[in-house]
């Protein structure tokens, strides 16, 4: 009798074929492929001792051949079109065996059944609605034509993976650990880490009695694949877990534990109780698995406004420390060495009220003179997972304004200008139920953002209050809303974090029926403005004067329509993003090429951008910081809300573009000029007295980097972010400061850039080619550091040495070559 085998399931490989002609050389082999929407099979190759011989020698992977009848098969690239033979293509299939699509599951159906565009339509139907040969099966496989038609095998489409910024097939991984000689069997996957950076993980089941060990494999690796392609890390198995069918089951490989060659120092674990506290506070902070003493606060993804939450929570959990003292201690093993140094400061923990000086930017709020200033606000729209009392959401709202003076705040004109004071808590709480259980769950949204732009209007700089807040019922079994419209004069993106922690343990607090203990109050807005008063008519600001008087700059930003009317009702945006992946190389690879921290690049992709469509690679811009600066030793404002943004002017100049590792160090260089962060340019125009100082040109760009918004809710039971629109939050009768306004954030672990521009000042073509240019030189400039030549100090690295760039880089050389 004729002995048949026929194969399917997984990927066939050559090496299977030999062993079974070891064992039955006259048996007729069939590699079969098909998956089950397809009715299983419908490509077939048939294999004999001459295929197996007259193989390609590189080729690991068997045929699957030619469709059988009544199939079709198309192998098409992102466009739905067929690709030249030779060319990998993913792998679609029609004919008479396509199912009509999953039961009950018509979103997925519509993903992977689609209108065939290339077969005929056949008179047989299975119905009416669904002819046969009509649809073609997306099978998420790749393959590739050889020239006599037949299909070969490539793998999954999903295993085509991107690292570090180059595209890989995992398969080629695979194979090359594969023709290692103690190796039987090898899967490599991407895992996503909890920080959200992927990382190579191979899985190794070694040959018996074979003495494997994964720096051997490594360093063999190492000689046959690119860096990027060696894998972050080695898992050694007795078998490969399989599913009841006898298939790869990947879900069931195991997470690798992190090694100390996967770093790029030696892990260290914390041992001191301080260390052991401020490595939780990071990893909590920063997403990541495990915090060694040794990692770089920067290098893991940290900037100044994450910086403040880590002070903020170190502060609570006993350990006093300031914003300053994590730039200057960038490690935990640093950092814990150095906190409870400074002198613990006590803050007003009672009601605070009186008047308050204004601050720089205040002062700039009002130099706008806008037509409708009480309506220029921030707000937020979250949805709550559990239904809200609104009795108890009362209380929780008033301790809030108790708590945080400066949601208190109220603004009068006078003949000497505006001033402010914060005033007593007032017994009408500023919160409003709106009842939309009664609306159309279809019309529930629109109805939340008319009634949310009525109340952006709402808010009284004189009378009070600037703070609104509404909860939306929508009914039974639908999470409620609930929205915050607060001025921007009393609050910014730091205070919000700072605010949101706080209701949610109001809330948590009163729903549990416990009295309400908020963690301490820092220092308070009041004592701060009144510091930053002096601070202003200090000899110590005064000599920053000719810094700042030298920031002149004579190019303009060019205009399409030079008469056009830069208001915020002609405004528009353009938004760009980059993908999750592309956001953690950004925030967690790249500051390590060049110890830069992310508006370093960020400001050096602008500028490059800005450089394409003027022709000149130089640029004024103000920048947006934080403000909340260490200026006095008795001040910490980790906790403290209100409004501190410092807005200042910076002249950045390239002079060699194209260069992506020297703009990088040249915008680092000249950022890290700016003395004490541009605090003092606000201080010194506004609170010094001198009037009769000239102020150089206005910039006509304004950047501002909000930083990363993931951290606020991710720990929060209760609410979550919600979508739903919620009005203007600035009066339409505004006129714009700007020209452009360019603001990033990182949301949902994903960099988005918005740039504001007037339609009646320029085109949105204008725009939306400036911030293609604007990614583009992003992508760029990540790519360039996860490349090996990348790397690279300067001088603000080692600034006690007061070495410029060139002599800095002849003592580098000169260690390299002793060593």
């Amino acid at each position: 009798p004729r002995q048949c085998l026929v194969l399917g399931g997984e990927a066939c490989r050559w090496q299977l074929i030999e062993q079974i002609y070891s064992y039955t050389p006259s048996c007729h082999i069939f590699n079969h492929y098909g998956p089950t929407e397809t009715t299983v099979g419908v490509l077939t190759y048939p294999i004999n001792q001459v295929a197996l011989q007259t193989k390609p020698p590189q080729q690991e992977i068997v045929p699957i051949g030619h469709p059988i009848a009544n199939t079709q098969v198309y192998l098409l690239n992102t466009d739905l079109q067929p690709v030249p033979i030779g060319v990998p293509g993913e792998l679609y299939i029609g004919g008479a065996s396509v199912a009509r699509g999953y039961l009950n599951r018509p979103q997925l159906t519509a993903e992977r059944f689609l209108s065939n565009p290339f077969g005929q339509q056949w008179e047989q139907t299975l119905s009416e609605s669904m002819p046969l040969g009509a649809t073609l099966y997306k099978t998420g496989d790749l393959a590739r034509y050889r020239l006599d038609g037949t299909v070969d095998f490539l793998g999954r489409a999903d295993h085509q993976v991107k690292i570090r910024g180059y595209r890989i097939e995992l398969g080629e991984i695979e194979s090359a650990i594969r023709q290692h000689s103690m190796v039987q069997e090898a899967v490599v996957i991407v895992r996503t880490a909890q920080s959200g950076n992927n990382r190579l993980v191979a899985y190794i089941v070694p040959k018996k009695q074979s003495n494997l060990t994964v720096s051997a494999l490594r360093d063999v690796l190492k000689e046959r694949l690119p860096d990027y392609m060696v894998p972050a890390a080695f898992v050694l198995l007795k078998t490969l877990p399989l599913t009841p069918n006898g298939k790869l089951d990947r879900q069931a490989l195991p997470a690798p534990e992190l090694t100390q060659s996967e770093r790029e120092s030696p892990f260290v674990a914390p041992i001191t109780e301080a260390e052991q506290t401020l490595a939780k506070i990071w990893a909590e902070t920063l997403g990541v698995e495990k915090i060694g003493i040794h990692d770089n606060f920067f290098e893991l993804g940290g900037d100044s406004i994450l910086s403040i939450q880590i002070v903020a929570r170190a502060n609570q959990a006993g350990l006093k420390l300031t914003p300053k003292q994590v730039f200057e201690n960038q490690t935990v093993a640093e950092l814990a060495a150095v906190a409870n140094t400074h002198q613990a400061i006590q803050a007003e923990q009672g009601l605070v009220v009186g008047n308050v000086p204004l601050t720089p930017i205040q002062h700039w709020f009002f130099e706008q003179a806008l037509p409708d200033a009480h309506h220029w606000n921030q707000s937020i729209l979250l949805k709550v997972h559990q239904p809200l009392e609104l009795r108890q959401l009362e209380q929780a709202v008033q301790l809030l304004l108790e708590h945080h003076d400066v949601l208190r705040l109220r603004f009068v004109h006078q003949d000497t200008g505006w001033q402010q004071y914060v005033a007593d808590p007032d017994p009408i709480t500023p919160l409003t139920k709106i009842d939309l259980s009664a609306v159309a769950e279809a019309e529930q949204s629109a109805a939340i953002s008319k009634a949310a732009a009525k109340l952006q209007s709402s808010l009284s700089l004189a009378s009070g209050p600037l703070i609104c807040v509404a909860y939306f019922d929508l009914g039974i079994n639908r999470p409620g809303r609930l929205l915050l419209i607060i001025h921007h004069l009393a609050i910014d993106g730091v205070s919000w974090r700072i605010l949101l922690e706080d209701l949610q343990i109001a809330q948590q607090q009163l729903s549990q029926g416990s009295a309400i203990q908020l963690p301490p109050k820092t220092t308070s807005f009041q004592y701060w403005a009144a510091q930053l008063c002096q601070y202003g008519q200090s000899e110590t600001l005064r000599q920053e004067l000719d810094y700042w008087l030298s920031k002149s700059h004579q190019s303009a930003v060019p205009v399409d329509f030079p008469e056009g009317d830069n208001t915020l009702a002609k405004a528009d945006t353009v938004c760009v993003t980059l993908s999750k992946t592309e956001t953690q190389a950004l925030l967690k690879e790249v500051p390590t090429a060049y110890k830069t921290q992310i508006n370093d690049v960020l400001l050096t992709a602008i500028v490059q951008a800005f450089g394409q469509w003027t022709g000149k690679y130089s640029l004024l811009i103000d920048l947006e910081g934080h403000g909340r600066e260490d200026l006095f030793e008795d001040v910490d404002l980790s906790r403290t809300v209100g409004w501190f943004t410092t807005i200042f002017p910076v002249i950045l100049n390239l002079e060699q573009p194209d260069n992506p590792g020297d703009a990088l160090k040249t915008i680092k260089e000249q950022l890290r000029e700016i003395p004490n962060r541009g605090i003092g340019y606000g201080a010194l125009r506004y609170l010094s007295g001198q009037d009769s100082i000239t102020w150089q040109q206005q910039a006509e760009l304004r950047f501002n980097y909000l930083g990363q918004t993931d951290q606020a809710l991710q720990q929060s039971s209760l609410f979550a972010s919600a979508h739903e629109p919620t009005g203007a939050g600035r009066s339409l009768k505004g006129t714009r400061c700007y020209l452009i306004d360019i603001d990033g954030i990182v949301a949902d672990g994903q960099l988005s850039v918005t740039w504001t521009y007037s339609k009646a000042v320029h085109q949105p073509t204008t725009i939306e080619t400036l911030a293609k240019n604007f990614i583009k030189a992003l992508r760029s400039l990540i790519t360039h550091c996860q490349s090996p030549e990348a790397g690279g100090y300067t001088p603000s690295d080692f600034s006690e040495a007061n070495l410029d760039q060139q002599e800095l880089d002849q003592f580098l050389a000169k260690l390299k070559g002793k060593s």
